[in-house]
């Protein structure tokens, strides 16, 4: 399995705003998708920090996911809530429990 890490910092004004977003628009596209094994937004209120984590069963989907443009689509739904640019990381997951 592999995992897919965003991090943003939000305007913490928009926060809220924000996990409604991730909610309606990005959980939905990913369950239309075969790939995905799910998704987990985790969020710091305080300092408006996310960490968007997306499973996937391959290094191989999560890199077809982000060369389909979908992730750059995902991002363009929240330009103006972020106060920073955000970073993406990919893992590979070793231990679940």
């Amino acid at each position: 399995m592999f995992a897919r890490l965003s991090m943003f910092q939000f305007n913490i004004d928009k926060l809220d705003e924000a996990i409604k977003r991730y909610e309606e628009r990005v959980i939905p596209v990913l369950r239309s998708h075969k790939s995905p094994r799910g998704a987990y937004l985790i969020t710091d209120r305080k300092a408006g920090k996310d960490v968007s984590i997306t499973l996937w069963d391959s290094e191989k989907d999560a890199i077809a996911d982000e060369q389909s443009g979908q992730s750059q689509k995902w991002t363009s739904w929240f330009k103006g809530f972020f106060t920073a640019a955000h970073v993406r990381e990919g893992h590979e997951v070793n231990v679940q429990g």
